[in-house]
C-alpha cells in the first residue's frame, strides 16, 4: 500500500484524496482551515462546458470530466451517504441578434462532431415558460452537457465518503509518502517564490444565494452571469472576477450588480429574496489552466493547483490522473496542464 499526504481539503485534495482511497492507497488530508475553507466552500456550482469549436487539449480534458461527474458523485454520495446536489440539468443561453443565432446554429454542427452523442447543442425558440433568460432575438441556446452541484454540499459528501474509509480531514499532521500540495492561493504564492515570475495569483469573486425554487430545470447564463438552480430550492448567482482588491472575503457594490444583472436577465427571479452572499479568492494558475504535476526541485511533492472557475468541473478527471500519477508513476497529464507550462 502507498502512504500519500494530501495537503489541502479544497475541492482538489479531497478528490483526489477519494480516488487514492478507492485504489487502496493509505491517504492523510491535512488543512489547518478546515474543509472548503478557501473557494472550494462557495455557493455557485455551475459545471458549465467549453463552446464546441476551436477544440484542443483543455477542452477534451474538460468534456471528459464532465461525462465522468454523474458516476464520480453517485459513488462518493452511495460511499458516504451525502447528497453533493449534483444534478445535469442542461443549460439555456439567450441570443442576443441573427449574427449570434447563426453562429450558434453553426456551433450545432461542431457540437456533434466533437460532443458525439453524449450531449446536445442546438438552437430553440424561447418557449413561454418562467424559467427562462429574456432573449432579445427570440430564440435560446440549449445544451444537455452542463451541470451543477453546490460546492459545500459537494466538499461535506467527499468528507464523509473519506470518513466512511477511514480518513478524516485534520489541521496538522507529519508528511507521510507522497505530498500532494492542492492549496489553493497560498500554494501558488509558495510555488512563485525565488522564482523569475509569479506561477498564479489569486482571483475575488462574490456570488449570491436567492430564495426561488427551481429544482431540476436548466440551469441558466445570461447577462454576463451563472444562474443556479440548486436541488435545495435557492437560486445562485455569480461572479464577480476581482484581480484587486482589500478584503478577500467581503460582498459590496460590486456583487449587487450582479445580483441587479441576474433579475434584469431572468424576470422570475425579481422578487426573490437574498438569503445569502459569498466571497472568496480563486486560484488562477498563469496559464489559465489546471495546473498539475511534480513539484519542480522537491523530490517526491506534487502540485493540484489552479482550479480557478473549473476547479469542480475538472475534478472527477484530474482525480483521476493524478491518482495514476502519485499510486503507480503514469503521467497522463494533458498538454497546457503541466506544472513547467506555468515556469
Amino acid at each position: 500500500m502507498t502512504d500519500i499526504t494530501i495537503r489541502g481539503a479544497g475541492i482538489f485534495g479531497l478528490s483526489i484524496a477519494w480516488a487514492c482511497v478507492q485504489r487502496g492507497a493509505r491517504v492523510q488530508v491535512i488543512d489547518p482551515h478546515g474543509t472548503g475553507a478557501g473557494s472550494s466552500g462557495g455557493i455557485v456550482g455551475a459545471l458549465a462546458p467549453h463552446v464546441p469549436e476551436n477544440w484542443n487539449p483543455k477542452k477534451a480534458f474538460q468534456l471528459e470530466s464532465l461525462l465522468m461527474a454523474e458516476a464520480f458523485w453517485s459513488e462518493v454520495s452511495a460511499a458516504g451517504g451525502k447528497e453533493a446536489g449534483y444534478a445535469r440539468t442542461g443549460r439555456l443561453q439567450p441570443i442576443a441578434d441573427d449574427a449570434a443565432r447563426t453562429l450558434a446554429i453553426r456551433r450545432k454542427e461542431t457540437a456533434v462532431d466533437l460532443w458525439q452523442d453524449n450531449a446536445i447543442w442546438e438552437v430553440i425558440p424561447a418557449p413561454q415558460s418562467e424559467w427562462q433568460p429574456n432573449s432579445p432575438d427570440g430564440y435560446l441556446i440549449r445544451d444537455t452537457l452542463s451541470a451543477h452541484l453546490h460546492p459545500r454540499r459537494a466538499c461535506d459528501a467527499l468528507v464523509a465518503a473519506l470518513a466512511a474509509s477511514g480518513v478524516t480531514v485534520q489541521p496538522r499532521g507529519t508528511d507521510k509518502g507522497k505530498v500532494l500540495w492542492a492549496t489553493g492561493v497560498s500554494g501558488l504564492e509558495d510555488l512563485s517564490k525565488d522564482r523569475p515570475r509569479i506561477m498564479g495569483n489569486g482571483v475575488k469573486g462574490q456570488a449570491a444565494l436567492l430564495q426561488y425554487d427551481a429544482a431540476g430545470l436548466p440551469q441558466l447564463f445570461a447577462g454576463g452571469v451563472h444562474i443556479i438552480p440548486h436541488l435545495d430550492g435557492t437560486v445562485a448567482i455569480g461572479s464577480t472576477s476581482e484581480r484587486e482588491y482589500t478584503d478577500p472575503t467581503s460582498t459590496d457594490a460590486q456583487l449587487d450588480d450582479v445580483i441587479a444583472a441576474a433579475r434584469n436577465a431572468v424576470p422570475a427571479l425579481q422578487d426573490a429574496p437574498v438569503i445569502a452572499r459569498w466571497a472568496g479568492v480563486r486560484p488562477r494558475a498563469r496559464s489559465r489552466a489546471p495546473m498539475l504535476g511534480a513539484w519542480p526541485d522537491r523530490a517526491g511533492h506534487f502540485i493540484a493547483n489552479g482550479g480557478f472557475k473549473i476547479g469542480f468541473g475538472m475534478a472527477p478527471k484530474i482525480a483521476h490522473v493524478m491518482a495514476d500519477l502519485l499510486l503507480e508513476g503514469t503521467d497522463t497529464i494533458p498538454e497546457g496542464f503541466r506544472v513547467e507550462d506555468n515556469l
